[in-house]
């Protein structure tokens, strides 16, 4: 056994895996997978530049991590930071935070090896499921771009785009400082014509249509899967591999669209890092499944952070 341990610092959230990974499997098991919020994107779209407050609080999370990994006796880490970290102009106050909390350089990776990394994490154990043809459309919602990838055993296309619940939320659902409480009918249309948009862009690199299985990940994914099953708490295990059916998805992103604040935070399974994007995230599921057809979204926990480590194992051994 190999142990590895992978982090995946997103526009929203940063993510730390801890596991085993067997060299002749490929099998990874789990020892610690945990989540923070940390919004390192809050106000890149509109500044370009990672706010101060923003970096203390990932460099917080880091410092936390650190801990965990030295504990576990990690043999080799591997740290990814993807959208907000591409786009800022001080990108390298993060790079330099990191390396020193950390002792490795986080890989700002490009949007192609962020989708290459999610499939990978997404499909490795999907094989031979029962009613899951290829092949695979994995998509990924972040806080502040999605990934599309089509591939059966391998990526055969991808693309990324600048759309994700937080860089819609920020961009259409905010005046005066605050999220619209709840979101006018024209801030919706705008976000929802942001994200055709969008698709179009995708579909020009990624056959979408082609897909005969929808595999949806990250927060925004899972969040939707909780809600639909009405969890009394939030249950990695119900939600892995759970299939939600598109109408269902449409009547919880209706709802999230019209509901307030407080509504959205008394659901018990919602995450509160999640309470104020979570509709604009809804609402880039639902179009997605809309625009290719799919009758319903396997939903994985599995993902970007897995295919790290995986990654990883491999240049381990």
């Amino acid at each position: 056994m190999t142990r590895v341990a992978a982090i995946d610092c997103g526009t929203n959230s940063i993510r730390l895996l801890v596991a085993d990974a067997d060299p002749g499997s490929g099998e990874l098991t789990d020892l610690d997978r945990r989540m923070t919020i940390v919004r390192l994107g809050q106000g890149v779209d509109r500044t370009g530049r990672l706010a101060p407050e923003a970096l203390e609080r990932t460099f917080a999370a880091c410092r936390e991590y650190a801990g965990i990994i030295e504990a576990h006796a990690v043999e080799r880490l591997r740290f990814v930071a993807t959208s907000a970290s591409r786009d800022a102009e001080n990108r390298d106050d993060f790079v330099h935070g990191v390396l020193d909390i950390l002792g490795v350089e986080p890989e700002v990776i490009s949007g192609d090896q962020e989708a290459e990394f999610s499939f990978t994490g997404a499909t490795k154990e999907l094989a031979g499921r029962d009613h899951l043809e290829k092949p695979y459309l994995v998509v990924d919602i972040g806080g502040g771009s999605t990934e599309f990838v089509v591939g059966d055993d391998h990526v055969r296309a991808a693309r990324s785009v600048d759309v994700g619940c937080v860089r819609m939320t920020e961009r259409h659902l905010v005046r005066d400082g605050a999220v619209t409480d709840p979101p006018t009918a024209e801030q919706v249309a705008a976000m929802r014509a942001d994200i055709e948009a969008a698709l179009d862009l995708a579909e020009e690199t990624v056959p979408l249509r082609e897909a005969r299985t929808l595999v949806g990940l990250a927060g925004s994914v899972t969040t939707v899967s909780a809600i639909a099953q009405e969890l009394p708490a939030y249950d990695s295990a119900a939600i892995h591999h759970s299939r939600i059916s598109r109408a269902r998805v449409r009547e919880i992103t209706d709802w999230l669209l019209r509901s307030t604040h407080a509504e959205r935070a008394a659901v018990p399974s919602m995450h509160p890092g999640r309470v104020d994007v979570i509709g604009a995230g809804a609402l880039v599921l639902l179009s997605i499944m809309e625009r290719t057809g799919a009758e319903e979204v396997v939903v994985s926990e599995h993902d970007i952070l897995d295919g790290i480590a995986h990654y990883a194992a491999s240049e381990a051994c």
